[in-house]
């Protein structure tokens, strides 16, 4: 079983949602980003992902686009990210999930990727614009340094292509709220139940839901059948530390409804 599928399991063990925080590299300044993620980690995260930040974030919405823009503006790089994560490598509970867009991927080399994220302790990728049909290279690439390609599915996306994917993923699905951009929203789409219905039939791994999650009282409108294993927010935990509050408070709302 992958370690990403373990930190999900033992949470609903401990009958409670997993809690997957979103953070863009560099948040909310390079000099705090990784007190940002420590503090995370310290505070209850099971997963946490890092934002790889990207010129062309077509599927992010204002705030993590802008948290994406200003972090390139103060010089984040790929190449930073993973020398920084080397030296965290082993010091957080939590599984580690890198989040981006293919082409920084694809510029740095897939393979020395692959091998210097395993390193820094990485052990799952999420990358929102590369499909089912592209990834078999770099799915097979990861799989060989222990990291995980994450699946994303949504509303659009029949049980047919969730079976090709359930064949070749691990760690966990990623259920996309809404069919656009990331961001937060006042009421999960009606359309949730259902998507998370079919994941479960398809995929034996587990169910997280994301794009949109903007307080824990949203899941309390599905049933105990359609509540997802884990939920991913990011738009929502950006918004309340730049506002000058902190990552643990933020956890906290999450926690004390979990």
């Amino acid at each position: 079983m992958h370690i990403l599928e373990e930190k999900i399991l033992t949470a609903r063990k401990e009958g409670r949602i997993a809690l997957i925080p979103f953070v863009t590299a560099g948040f909310p300044a390079p000099d705090r980003f990784w007190e940002t993620v420590m503090e995370l980690d310290q505070s209850g995260a099971d997963i946490i992902e890092i934002g790889v930040p990207f010129s062309d974030p077509v599927a992010d919405g204002p705030v993590v686009e802008a948290a994406s823009v200003q972090a390139l503006q103060d010089g984040v790089t790929l190449r930073g990210i993973l020398s920084d994560l080397k030296k965290y490598a082993g010091a957080m509970q939590a599984g580690l999930v890198l989040m981006g867009y293919f082409n920084p991927f694809l510029r740095y080399g897939l393979e020395n990727f692959a091998s210097e994220a395993a390193e820094a302790g990485v052990k799952g990728c999420i990358v929102p614009d590369l499909p089912y049909d592209e990834a078999a290279e770099f799915r097979t690439i990861l799989k060989q340094h222990g990291i995980a390609l994450i699946p994303l599915v949504g509303p659009n996306t029949d049980d047919a292509r969730m079976k090709l994917y359930a064949d070749v993923s691990e760690g966990y699905v990623y259920v996309v709220s809404v069919m656009g951009t990331t961001g937060e929203r006042d009421a999960l789409p009606r359309e949730v139940p259902e998507v998370i219905s079919r994941s479960r039939k398809n995929f034996s791994l587990p169910v997280a839901l994301g794009f949109g999650l903007k307080t824990p009282e949203q899941l309390n409108a599905l049933s105990s059948e359609t509540r997802p294993d884990a939920a991913v927010f990011g738009s929502s935990l950006l918004t309340h530390i730049a506002s000058g509050k902190t990552p643990k408070s933020f956890m906290q709302l999450w926690t004390q409804q979990n």
